[in-house]
């Protein structure tokens, strides 16, 4: 027998990660370019040192101060419809909040659906879990039609829906009306997961599913510090949803599982929350500049609500993206065929992206 007797269906896979190389414009993981301030990052530093000082204590396991601080941010965008601290769950990046949702709503005998393109990693949630992976598709602009997605919810009866919005990699943000026909099309037997890692880029009129909230038990809407709140080394992702949604997951998740000094760091972070979010309209216009700029080229572009650009398509897209790192530009090799995903960066970041892809599209035409 081959060593070590790991699950079989886990034999030969590749662990997921984007490439880590060392170059000089880094536009392949969607980060915020523009880290914290001076200010903020003392203030993060004076909050780790405070919690270090009982780190022979376990921390809050139910995370109280941060869920207050979490759903206070949260309301800015629903004042009509106010987050509270019970309706809001936090765990170690989204990634983590979201395999607690498949653990506490998939599993054996259950069924997960996406719709493609989506976020790779939803795939190893489901595995992860043993949960049964279904797709649906997406238009050809990567809209979601809302009667296709009626329809594999009725032929799948899935226990979980997992939605991107703004989408990765496409950066296509979900209407309303597409997340009210799935959460009733799933009813009460299963939840319906928006994923909004990307929400704060979202163009000004596109909503957030918080605004749904009310109308939906079963709709989960998820954030992350890690994109617009320029914090991705910080770790910290966290979800809103109705209250017995988050006391399910309270008895997957593992004990203690946010650290005192992550928890501390958050709510320093929180506190900076005008700083960090500041650059956020800058970026917003340096993408619309972006997707303007590569349909100039004769380049199709998706539409983007987020920090990122889809754009294609190439007979070779990894000769493109070969070309692109030969000139110290690393950017992303992901999507349907064909296409390529840049994140936004400074303006420099993206000046150097497009004279290197100006040059690498002369070499190959």
């Amino acid at each position: 027998m081959d060593f070590p007797p790991i699950r079989e269906e886990l034999r030969g896979i590749e662990p997921y990660g984007a490439p880590q190389l060392d170059v000089p414009v880094q536009l392949n993981v969607n980060e915020n370019p523009y880290g914290p301030s001076e200010e903020c990052v003392a203030d993060i530093a004076r909050a780790a040192a405070d919690a270090a000082a009982s780190l022979n204590r376990y921390p809050d396991r139910e995370l109280v101060a941060l869920r207050t601080e979490l759903a206070a941010y949260l309301s800015r965008d629903v004042p009509a419809a106010p987050v509270s601290p019970a309706q809001v769950w936090a765990a170690n990046g989204s990634n983590e909040v979201m395999l607690q949702l498949l653990q506490a709503f998939g599993g054996p005998g259950r069924t997960a659906v996406s719709f493609a393109p989506t976020y790779s990693m939803y795939p190893e949630y489901a595995r992860d879990t043993s949960t049964t992976w279904v797709v649906g598709h997406r238009a050809e602009d990567f809209t979601l039609d809302p009667e296709h997605a009626r329809t594999v919810v009725a032929d799948h009866r899935p226990s979980v829906v997992l939605l991107p919005s703004p989408n990765n990699p496409t950066g296509t943000a979900l209407s309303p009306e597409a997340v009210t026909v799935l959460c009733e099309a799933v009813g009460e037997s299963g939840i319906v997961v928006v994923d909004e890692a990307y929400g704060e880029f979202r163009r000004s009129g596109t909503p957030s599913a918080l605004e749904l909230l009310p109308a939906h038990r079963n709709l989960v809407v998820t954030r992350t510090m890690s994109k617009a709140f320029a914090a991705a080394g910080l770790r910290l992702g966290y979800l809103a949803a109705d209250p017995a949604i988050c006391d399910a997951i309270r008895v997957v998740r593992l004990p203690y599982h946010l650290s005192a000094v992550t928890q501390a760091a958050a709510l320093a972070a929180l506190r900076h929350a005008p700083e960090l979010l500041g650059k956020v309209d800058e970026l917003r216009a340096q993408r619309d500049k972006t997707v303007g700029w590569l349909r100039a080229q004769g380049l199709q572009v998706a539409d983007s609500d987020a920090n990122f650009c889809l754009f294609g398509t190439f007979g070779d897209r990894h000769a493109v993206w070969e070309g692109l790192l030969d000139r110290g530009v690393l950017i992303r090799e992901t999507g349907p065929d064909g296409w390529l995903r840049v994140s936004i960066g400074t303006a420099e970041e993206m000046g150097a992206f497009e004279d290197a892809l100006v040059e690498v599209m002369e070499e190959m035409a």
